[in-house]
Order: structure tokens, then C-alpha cells, then sequence
């Protein structure tokens, strides 16, 4: 009997990778929410409270095979700062179409926190659980970001999205080159494995916790 071509055993191994790696982000997604909730709701009152508008801001972007969906954060900003970014374009310090301004004045008070230690993201848990993303995984990219890729920066696209990324875990907006931010999503597809995952995970706590990098 011939045995399988390696590119068929390859297959196999990474199709197996991929449901095991939906499972986890199910459980620690519906794990996270349930046992979060006390604090979700905590955020969600402090925002409000402090800026006078919703908690939450809804996050149109691309997920898996380009597909859009919307992804929600608690609410940093000011009401209506999409509005005011085009007032700001000139003081943007990242290049490429991703924009990224240290002390940018549309972030409220409470925001600044939630930003600081990364807070603002977990709403995302309910996009992981419906599969939009996933826990780790290539930031998800605005469609006005994605018709500015070039052809082979279109490969971001082949996996979901995720909460965490090695550009979370390697400098995040201390990295200000969007061809470097993009290499580093390419070389988490390229190399990607359940333990990679994991290492990402285990370097995304002390990342956060000492907040370095975010604004």
C-alpha cells in the first residue's frame, strides 16, 4: 500500500490542528465570559459613566477568507472620533494605512486604562465564540487597511483573526513599520502549531500586565 504524500500528511496534521485549536478557543472563550462578567460589567458601567455614551464600539473588520463581520470593544474613544481622525492623519506614527498616535486627544480617561493593559479587547471573547476569531491569530484588518495590502500581504486573510498576535507579544505599537507588523502575522501563519499558539498566550500576560507598547 503507498503511503500518503507528505503534502497530504501535512494536510491531515494541520486540518487536526485547526479543530482542536476551535475547541480550545470555545472553551476558554465561554470560560472567559462566564467567569469575567463581573468585571465586563464593571468596564461597561465606567465607560459609560465617564463619557456619556455607549460602552461598547462596534468593530467592522475582515475575518477568515475576507469575510466581514463586526467585532465589539469597550468604547476608549469619545463619541464620534472616527469622525475626527482625518484631523489627525498628519500626526500618525505609524506607516502604511494603520493609524496609531501616541496620546491621541479622542481617548477618554477610562479609556487610557483599558488601552494601557489591554482591557478594551475583551468583548472580543463573544467574536471567538461565535468564530469569527480566535484567541491567537493575525489582527483583524479594517477593510480600508486590507485595499492598501499588497498581493502577497493578502495571505493574512487565511486564518481567523485573533485576540493575540506575536505583534501583541513582540513590541505591539512600539513596532511602527505596517510591512513589519504584516511580516510578523506571515510568520505566525508560516510556522503556526498548537504550541506556537500556546507561547503566544503564555507571553500575552506579561505583556499586558506591564502595558508596555499600548496606546
Amino acid at each position: 500500500m503507498r503511503s500518503r504524500p507528505r503534502c497530504a500528511r501535512w494536510g491531515l496534521r494541520w486540518r487536526a490542528g485547526q479543530v482542536i485549536k476551535r475547541a480550545v478557543d470555545l472553551v476558554a472563550a465561554l470560560a472567559g465570559l462566564l467567569m469575567l462578567s463581573p468585571l465586563l460589567l464593571l468596564i461597561a458601567l465606567l465607560v459609560v459613566v465617564d463619557s456619556r455614551g455607549p460602552a461598547f464600539y462596534p468593530w467592522r473588520v475582515l475575518g477568515y477568507r475576507g469575510r466581514r463581520f463586526t467585532g465589539y470593544k469597550f468604547r476608549t474613544m469619545v463619541i464620534g472620533a472616527d469622525d475626527l481622525k482625518n484631523d489627525l492623519l498628519h500626526l500618525n506614527e505609524m506607516t502604511g494605512p494603520v493609524f496609531k498616535m501616541k496620546n491621541d486627544p479622542r481617548v477618554t480617561r477610562v479609556g487610557r486604562l483599558l488601552r494601557k493593559y489591554s482591557l478594551d479587547e475583551l468583548p472580543q471573547l463573544l467574536s471567538v465564540l461565535l468564530g469569527d476569531m480566535s484567541l491567537v491569530g493575525p489582527r483583524p484588518s479594517a477593510p480600508h487597511e486590507f485595499v492598501r495590502f499588497r498581493l502577497d500581504q493578502c495571505l493574512k486573510l487565511a486564518v481567523r483573526p485573533g485576540i493575540t498576535c506575536l505583534w501583541q507579544v513582540s513590541g505591539r505599537s512600539a513596532i511602527r513599520d505596517f510591512d513589519d507588523w504584516i511580516a510578523l502575522d506571515m510568520q505566525y501563519i508560516a510556522r503556526w502549531s498548537l504550541w506556537l499558539d500556546l507561547e503566544i498566550l503564555a507571553r500575552t500576560v506579561p505583556t499586558v500586565l506591564r502595558g508596555r507598547g499600548a496606546y
